[in-house]
């Protein structure tokens, strides 16, 4: 990975993962995803991200196949 693509900016960010700016935002601001705030600007580590998209598809499949088996 080049150095200048390890940190994301909210833009980068919602291109990446398909999700809106305002709720990238929202989930930054209550601490729901990694992020990193510099002066008022939002900064994305993609490892990070890439590890927390992980964890969370994860809990999901879990949870869906949960849900089939009642």
């Amino acid at each position: 990975m080049d150095a200048l693509d390890k940190w994301l900016t909210i833009d980068e960010l919602a291109s990446y993962i398909k999700l809106s700016r305002t709720k990238l935002y929202g989930m930054a601001q209550r601490g729901e995803i990694p992020a990193s705030k510099i002066g008022s600007q939002w900064r994305f580590d993609r490892e990070a991200i890439d590890r927390w998209m992980k964890a969370h598809t994860n809990a999901s499949s879990g949870s869906d196949k949960k849900d089939m088996t009642k």
